[in-house]
Formats: C-alpha cells, sequence, structure tokens
C-alpha cells in the first residue's frame, strides 16, 4: 500500500474551517523517488483547512550544482523564490506558499558568511527571512546526524559564533535543529545574542530511537528539565510540530492505519501543552514540518488535532499560535 492510500484510511471533517493559519514549516523537493512541489504542497494545504501563507525552511534541496561551495546553498532560495512567486500570482488558489524562505548559510564560515547572506537576499529580496544551520549531533550510528554533517558542540565553536553575530547584525533569523541533550548548548548560544530571533525547531529535538527506544516518558521528562531555562530568553520562539516524525519513536508509520487526530492529541499533547503554558503563545507557532511528518500523518489531521488539543486556550492565544506568532517571527504580511 502507498503511503497516499493509507493515509486516506482517516478522513475527518475540517473543524474551524475559517480560522487562518500561516504555516511556518514546510520543504519543497524534487527526489528521484519522491516530489514535493507546488502541486503537492497545495494539495495537502487545500484539503479544507485555512492555510492563507507558509514559510519555506531549508532542506539541502537545488543546491547549486557548481560554484564556489560555500554559495551551492543560493540555488535552494532561487529555486523556492520560483515557486512562491507562481503562488503569489493567484492562479493557484489564495494559499501564498513560501511567503517566508528560511535558507542555508554555513556560519562556521564566521565572517566570510556575510557574502553568502548577501547573496541569499539578492536571490529572494522579498522573501528571504534568515537561516537554518541544523546542528544536530548524536555519538549513537542508530540516531542518524544533521544533514548538515555538523561537528560535535558546534554551537560552542567560535568561528559559528562569530557567524551567528554577522547573522544577527543584519537582523536574519535563525532556525536551530539539532536533538534534546543539545539544548544546553542551545541556552548557552541564545544568551550570548539576546537581540537576534531564534527559532528552536520540532520542540528541540526529542527522540524515541535507538538508546531512547520504549523510553517516552524518560525523554519528556528529561526534556522538561532541558528546556524549561529557555523561559528566560524572551528571543527565542518555538515552533510546535515536528514531532511525528519516525525519529520521535511513536511509529505511526509501522501501524495498519494512520492516526486519528484523537490518537495525536492523546500521545502527543503534552509537549504542546508544556510549552505554551510555561513560554507563552505568542512565543509559540504551529507547525506541519511536511511533508517529513506526512509519513506519519495526513496533513488535515494534524491541524484538526492542534485545534483539539489547542480548544481550551483563549481566541487572542489561539490566533496567535496558528497564525500571528509565525507572521510575526518572519516578518510576513499581515492577514
Amino acid at each position: 500500500m502507498s503511503n497516499s492510500d493509507w493515509l486516506t484510511q482517516v478522513k475527518e471533517d475540517i473543524l474551524e474551517p475559517d480560522l487562518p493559519i500561516c504555516d511556518p514549516h514546510h520543504h519543497l523537493w524534487d527526489h528521484p523517488t519522491h516530489r514535493y512541489l507546488l502541486d503537492e504542497i497545495l494539495e495537502d494545504t487545500g484539503d479544507g483547512h485555512n492555510i492563507v501563507s507558509t514559510v519555506f525552511v531549508e532542506c539541502n534541496s537545488m543546491f547549486r550544482g557548481s560554484g564556489p561551495e560555500e554559495l551551492k546553498p543560493i540555488g535552494e532560495t532561487e529555486f523556492v523564490q520560483g515557486i512562491a512567486a507562481m503562488s503569489a500570482s493567484g492562479q493557484y488558489g489564495n494559499t501564498r506558499v513560501a511567503e517566508g524562505i528560511v535558507s542555508h548559510a554555513d556560519l562556521s564560515l564566521g565572517q566570510n558568511v556575510r557574502p553568502v547572506l548577501e547573496a541569499h537576499i539578492a536571490a529572494s529580496n522579498n522573501r528571504f527571512k534568515g537561516i537554518r544551520h541544523a546542528t544536530g549531533w548524536h555519538p549513537e550510528k542508530s540516531v542518524r546526524n544533521s544533514h548538515s554533517r555538523p561537528a560535535e558542540h558546534l554551537m560552542q565553536n567560535d568561528k559559528f559564533l562569530e557567524g551567528f553575530q554577522v547573522l544577527s547584525d543584519m537582523g536574519l533569523s535563525f532556525d536551530a535543529w539539532f536533538y534534546f541533550e543539545q539544548l544546553p548548548e542551545f541556552i548557552s548560544l541564545a544568551n550570548q545574542f539576546p537581540e537576534a530571533t531564534i527559532i528552536l525547531d520540532h520542540f528541540g529535538g526529542p527522540l524515541g530511537i535507538g538508546p531512547y527506544q520504549g523510553k517516552l516518558d524518560a525523554v519528556f521528562n528529561q526534556w522538561c528539565d532541558l528546556i524549561a531555562p529557555l523561559e528566560n530568553n524572551p528571543n527565542v520562539l518555538f515552533k510546535l510540530g515536528g514531532i511525528n516524525m519516525k525519529v520521535n519513536g511513536y511509529d505511526w508509520h509501522k501501524q495498519s492505519g494512520p492516526p486519528t487526530s484523537d490518537q495525536l492529541v492523546d500521545t502527543t499533547a503534552r509537549y504542546y501543552q508544556f510549552c505554551i503554558d510555561r513560554f507563552g503563545a505568542d512565543r509559540c507557532m504551529f507547525e506541519s514540518n511536511f511533508p517529513v511528518d506526512k509519513d506519519s500523518c495526513s496533513y488535515h489531521v494534524l491541524w484538526n488535532a492542534f485545534k483539539k488539543l489547542s480548544s481550551g486556550y483563549s481566541e487572542a492565544e489561539r490566533s496567535a499560535l496558528f497564525h500571528d506568532t509565525a507572521t510575526k517571527a518572519y516578518r510576513l504580511a499581515a492577514k
């Protein structure tokens, strides 16, 4: 059975179909075995929820095939800028795909990262908002390191910090993606750059595979202790999502059918509730992380889950969670 056939086994009525949503985290790519371009994302965003805008986040897609190594990531910005321009034409519906673009630059270039960032801006002056330099590193081979192939303790590296200063001085945002036991290193980074806009992806990377297999409660308790000090870093914002990946250990993809929104809420709500209650809705935003999380659940079921688990919060808090925090973080146009 294909993933599409598997996902269609669960079809739910769309809750609150008029609620405006900015999806601040998705990818676009054209791999030999899997394509996720404009048609594919619009099929997901057009499944009933009111997705008014999205933010693309780097995924090593369409890097330049030649030229200086440090400038190859500019190809991704050029690629996504083209798709965003197609979407902005209005010929494909009301959703503005990739209204914001988060690309990659190697911060360990230090001061030399400036011309790379300037090239990103030149490639998409109206949409490029910042970069993600994934720093996920783990000694266990069963936990795959980030696609950017980071060194251990990269967030403490002097050249990385030098490059981060350049990023901050240019007013660009930083998306962070690593594994939860690296949270102390990330907190040190955030403390050194209180003026920078820093967005923490995927709850800070709780794990459920390899040495963490079958230890979901223990991981959650350790994660709570590690992430709580970020209460003192108001410049750090939180993307609430990306927790249905295979690396998180819920094994949705191994079930005979995909999860319902109720199952997603029952299993993962404690992560969302901890962040919203501890850090505030004005620092939190729901994210899809599609198509990665599509291995585990469908788009419309995922956003139904977000609506269910947030039902007890105020109208203003929910507006922040679904739209306003994301558009403020990425400096997007108001709805």
